[in-house]
């Protein structure tokens, strides 16, 4: 225990910082990974607890508290899986309720680190530790010593065993079935990687990590090993191979682990089990309804971003019977956004043009949502236009209904079009967005505070758009600002209820896709950003988009033609549509000739001839009499110009 008494209970000089007295939300609040305790929770939370606790005890006021608190945070998110082992928490003894129970805890200086042992009693007062290390390597190696030194009696319930394995163990597992993986983590005898591997997969079911050291002589022979830290996975099936790894680091073992097949997150409302086998590899047909499909994760599926726009326009649109004002105008603002930055081409972005063109020629300041759903359902039979009328989720579908869908297409939508900004800087160009300097996130903004449904989601992502949106100067921190939000919002609700287990929340990319994104510095996972930003950029572009599973439009009919001329049309006809050739891009469906039939709009919305309904035929007419009446005005004014001209010559002559 000696070699664990770190972390002083310290600072001996205190600064006092103006306006941050009892503001201990001003240093943690319920949107960090930790547990915020106070003098009604402390006791309860630590007395019988089935998890050991590593508690700060500090104060708001404290100088070193502030400066440390982002470090204390950072901690959190970095054992967060750990939590059913061992918790983190923090109590502020500034605040006037906490006087006491800080008194009564013994908190002298701040800021002050606790240990309490699972199924503490409830006299126990914690135990201090002393120290000058505060790093983050430090702490977390603090906490697998504090637990490894449990005894049997007041071990966690969930508690993993961290002990290393034996050849004599471990060797006769080899070739033998079983309902998981079985990862076998060979490390040095100084190392901590193993234990803390094993305490990442501790929210996970299928796969269990036992821990050997490089100095098992008859171990490492037998699965023929030569570096370490190395992984040696025994399948299933009773199959067993090396797993390889891009780097010998923590965070790229535990990540291999959590994507193997059948690995799920444990949900935090389910009770667990003692094997975890009914809740492993379940089949998403037995689940869902839909059929499965089959995806490659390294491509962007156009069915996603179709079926977003399907949604955005025939679901969430739909509680709006009417759009006016600001509503108007931001709904107009996206459908151009869309259209100038939807990558690709084809019917769907003629659709989005089509529409842009319509709203913006509209001179009403109300529209209802009908006029907008007959035209996205092309009751006007536009040849070109077209957009599927099903959820058709592919890199978004879920392992049953109500995971993921269609916020996961929201969110890759956007990333599209902020990577397409990046690609095309003049797209938006005359469009009245070319002056914002992240104008794909300012609209991503705009509409989920508009017309996104789920109201919680758009309080969160308001607050975060309010702190740091607007810092956003130029496209590149526009794409790595959305990647580093959405990131965000998968920590928040990793374990949810909302977390689908077959395709658990996690820091993306993985390091299966961009190896070379993660590092790590001074013990702890970080980003290289460069190396994201570059990832993105090929990861969204246009050349990686799979048109696999989108809805195909349907071929319209030919236009009625009438009996007496119809041997000459419809040769005609046949002629120019053998020899006209569709050209792929957004430039061919600019300059594509539109053609219409004869249809009939439903809902009330007037007979369509030709392409114009009854109003359009009405303008023509007035157009016509007018034009009539302007040439009769022509012609009796050269008529009468013309007799004086007459009279005045039959004078000169006389």
């Amino acid at each position: 225990m000696a070699a664990m008494l770190w972390l002083g209970a310290a600072a001996t000089v205190f600064c006092l910082v103006p306006g941050s007295l009892g503001g201990a939300g001003r240093l943690y609040t319920e949107e960090d990974p930790l547990v915020i305790l106070s003098s009604d929770s402390l006791k309860s939370a630590v007395t019988n607890s089935s998890s050991a606790w590593l508690i700060q005890f500090f104060s708001s006021w404290c100088g070193h508290c502030i400066q440390y608190s982002s470090t204390w945070k950072a901690l959190a998110q970095d054992v967060k899986d750990w939590q059913d082992a061992i918790s983190v928490g923090v109590l502020d003894c500034a605040q006037e309720e906490n006087f006491d129970v800080c008194k009564d805890y013994s908190i002298k200086f701040y800021p002050t680190f606790k240990f309490f042992w699972a199924h503490s009693p409830p006299s126990e007062r914690g135990t201090t530790y002393r120290g000058a290390d505060r790093s983050i390597p430090s702490v977390r190696q603090l906490m697998v010593n504090v637990l490894q030194n449990h005894t049997n009696l007041d071990r966690p319930k969930h508690y993993p065993p961290l002990e290393p394995y034996s050849a004599a163990q471990l060797l006769p597992l080899l070739g033998q079935r079983s309902d998981h993986y079985t990862a076998i983590l060979v490390e040095e005898p100084d190392s901590y990687v193993g234990r803390e591997v094993i305490l990442d997969l501790l929210q996970y079911l299928g796969v269990q990590v036992k821990r050997a050291l490089s100095s098992d002589r008859p171990l490492v022979d037998a699965l023929k090993l030569t570096a370490f830290p190395a992984i040696y996975l025994l399948h299933p099936n009773g199959t067993h191979a090396h797993l390889h790894s891009e780097k010998p680091l923590r965070f790229f073992f535990s990540s291999l682990l959590r994507t193997l097949p059948g690995v799920q997150r444990r949900l935090k409302s389910s009770s667990t089990s003692s094997s975890g086998a009914s809740q492993v590899g379940a089949l998403p047909g037995k689940q869902n309804t839909e059929p499965w499909r089959d995806f490659d994760r390294s491509k962007v599926y156009t069915a996603d971003l179709e079926t977003a726009l399907h949604y955005l326009l025939r679901v969430e649109l739909a509680t709006h019977n009417t759009l006016e004002g600001e509503e108007l105008k931001i709904f107009k603002d996206l459908v151009t956004l869309v259209a100038k930055l939807y990558p690709g081409g084809g019917s769907v972005v003629k659709l989005m043009e089509t529409l842009s063109d319509w709203l913006l020629s509209m001179p009403l300041q109300r529209i209802p949502y009908q006029a907008v759903l007959d035209l996205v359902d092309n009751k006007m039979r536009i040849s070109g236009v077209f957009l599927g009328a099903e959820l058709r989720w592919v890199g978004c579908q879920g392992s049953r209904a109500g995971l993921r869908g269609y916020p996961c297409s929201l969110w890759t939508l956007f990333h599209v079009l902020t990577v397409q900004h990046d690609a095309n800087p003049t797209a938006l160009d005359n469009t009245g967005l070319e002056a914002e300097a992240a104008p794909v996130l300012q609209m991503m903004r705009r509409y989920i505070r508009t017309f996104f449904g789920c109201r919680e989601c758009g309080r969160h992502f308001e607050q975060a758009a309010a702190v740091g949106m607007d810092n956003v100067q130029n496209r590149e921190q526009q794409i790595l600002w959305l990647w580093q939000q959405h990131n965000r919002v998968n920590m928040r609700l990793a374990g949810s209820l909302s977390d689908d287990p077959l395709f658990p929340k996690a820091p993306w990319p993985s390091p299966s896709l961009c190896a070379s994104c993660h590092e790590e510095k001074n013990g702890v996972h970080v980003w290289n950003q460069d190396n994201v930003l570059r990832f993105l950029r090929q990861h969204y572009a246009a050349s990686n988009l799979s048109p696999e599973y989108s809805v195909t439009p349907p071929r319209l009919p030919a236009p009625p033609v009438p009996k007496e001329h119809e041997g000459g049309v419809r040769g005609d006809s046949e002629k120019k549509s053998s020899t006209q050739t569709p050209r792929p891009g957004r430039q061919a469906v600019k300059g594509e000739e539109r053609r219409e039939v004869v249809g009939v709009a439903g809902g009330g919305g007037g007979v369509w001839l030709l392409g114009f309904n009854s109003v359009d035929m009405s303008l023509c007419v007035v157009l016509y009499v007018c034009s009539c009446l302007f040439l009769m005005l022509l012609f009796f004014f050269f008529k009468v110009r013309s007799r004086r001209w007459k009279l005045r010559s039959s004078r000169l002559h006389v």
